[in-house]
């Protein structure tokens, strides 16, 4: 079992450090059964850091839990392709980002598929995503973080830049440190 910190050290970090729009968390119910009493602690240190962390899902074997930044993720939502995407998808693109990550949870909750604009709440390229579902994931240019339909050099730089967060982060954790010490601090 990992700590909670270490868990947010290795698929947070980016976006703790502003370098992300958003990750998402698939946290055993098991290992973390008090999670959305754990997250009230959470919240309230990362509010004033332009940090939120949401439960998306929430079944008998797992959360799903979404870790983001609100103004860079309205912003990432803001693109006529992106809002075309998601309306497609039923998303109320007059409404506010609660109401939109409310419909994604839904959405995650009752399709048979995952919904793949997801892609669009985590931060993914627009033509990634795009190139995603029309492909159906398959003859990508690269796969990492996600799998890249268009620009591969900018895709792999970035991944470069969050694989560094990420081992600098677990790095600091495993030596005692807390994620609210190295991000909140």
């Amino acid at each position: 079992m990992y700590s909670f910190d270490l868990l947010l050290a290795e698929h947070g970090a980016p976006v703790l450090a502003g370098i992300k729009t958003a990750n998402l968390i698939t946290c055993r119910r098991a290992w973390y059964p008090d999670l959305p009493e754990l997250l009230k602690t959470y919240q309230a240190v990362f509010h004033d850091r332009g940090v939120r962390f949401r439960i998306l899902c929430a079944c008998d074997y797992r959360f799903l839990l979404l870790i983001y930044r609100p103004e860079r993720l309205l912003n990432d939502l803001a693109s006529q392709e992106a809002r075309t995407l998601l309306m497609q998808n039923g998303y109320p693109m007059e409404e506010g980002l609660d109401v939109l990550l409310e419909h994604l949870s839904e959405r995650i909750m009752t399709n048979r598929e995952f919904p793949h604009e997801i892609g669009l709440f985590l931060g993914y390229p627009v033509e990634d995503v795009r190139g995603f579902i029309e492909q159906r994931g398959k003859d990508c240019k690269l796969s990492g973080y996600w799998k890249v339909y268009g620009d591969e050099q900018a895709a792999r730089r970035l991944f470069h830049q969050f694989d560094r967060c990420r081992d600098t982060a677990r790095g600091y954790i495993e030596r005692g440190m807390t994620i609210l010490e190295l991000f909140a601090a």
